[in-house]
Parts: C-alpha cells; structure tokens; sequence
C-alpha cells in the first residue's frame, strides 16, 4: 500500500512538473541558461503517447513530455546533465547569430564539457580533443559528435531502466486508469 502510495505521489509530482511553466526546477532554484531550453508541456501526455515511448528512444525524445518525463527520471539516477547538455546542443543548432553560437558554445563547453564542470558528462577522450581544437571557432555543431555519444548513452544505459521503473509505469498506470473512468 506504501508503494502504491509513493507511486501516485511520483506521478502527481510529474503530472504537475508537465503542467507547470517557470523558469525553475521542481526544487524551486533558478534554472541555467541551459536548463531554461527546457520548455514544460502546457497539458499532460496522453495515454497513446505514453504508450509510444515503449516502442523506440526516439519516440520518447520527439516528445517535449517524453523528454520531461525521462529528464525527471534521469534526475532520480544523477544523471540529468546528460539531457540538459543534450537540450542545449539542439538549441545550439537553431542559432545563426556568430557571437550567440560563440557565447552558447562557451558556456555549454563549461557546464558539460570542461573536466572542472560539476556537471561533466562522459565523452571519449577523441571527441573532447576535438571539441577543445574547434572551441577556438565554434559553430552550431561543435558539439555534434558528443551530443550523439550521450545520446547513444541514454539510449543504450538509461533508456531501458526508464522503461521499468515506477515513474514510467506509474504514469502509464495513471493514465490507463483516467482512460477507463472516461
């Protein structure tokens, strides 16, 4: 009953986080710059949508509540970094003004990159020698080799672990259960 419980809590905390539009995390504490690409969803997903995200990662990354909803689950395993540096590689790609692109790549290279970061993700030594060479002039896809390491890590470590965990079937079962009372 106590797991029930925690579980429909997870789930209403979710439910809420999709629903609600700050510049915040659920903790209250102001977001950076890259967290802020982060755009909550204005409704809740659908019971179809849930249900598609079992079907590949990257139906649940085409999702913004796919992604709000494995960002939270990633959070729960310390991992988050990896979807807020993946965020910001796509934001990074719809830039054209040179000095933003040099400005965004400076600072995603010091939240995500820098081996000083507190939120450094793991990239192979190759793929960071070239970002460090190209830092010198960056573009839109500086970062185009890594974001596709972590994403190929999310994927390949995370994403299976979101699949079986309480949050997702939490959720899952929720809408199921809101469907069917319909």
């Amino acid at each position: 009953m106590l797991a029930a419980s925690a579980g429909a809590a997870v789930v209403a905390v979710l439910v809420s986080l999709l629903e609600t539009k700050k510049n915040r995390d659920p903790g209250g504490l102001p977001m950076s710059s890259e967290e802020k690409t982060f755009q909550p969803v204005k409704k809740a997903p659908t019971l179809e949508e849930v249900s598609a995200w079992a079907q590949s990662f990257d139906k649940l990354m085409l999702t913004p509540a796919g992604r709000n909803a494995f960002r939270e689950f990633l959070r729960t395993e310390f991992s988050e970094e990896n979807m807020l540096f993946w965020m910001a590689c796509e934001e990074l790609k719809k830039e054209a003004n040179k000095n933003i692109i040099e400005e965004k790549a400076r600072i995603i290279y010091e939240d995500y990159v820098s081996i000083l970061s507190p939120k450094e993700v793991s990239l192979d030594s190759r793929v960071r020698e070239v970002i460090n060479r190209n830092m010198v002039e960056p573009s839109q896809h500086i970062f185009d080799d890594a974001q596709l390491q972590i994403y190929t890590l999310m994927h390949r470590d995370s994403y299976p672990r979101f699949m079986n965990s309480a949050l997702y079937k939490d959720l899952l079962q929720s809408l199921s259960e809101k469907s069917v009372e319909a």
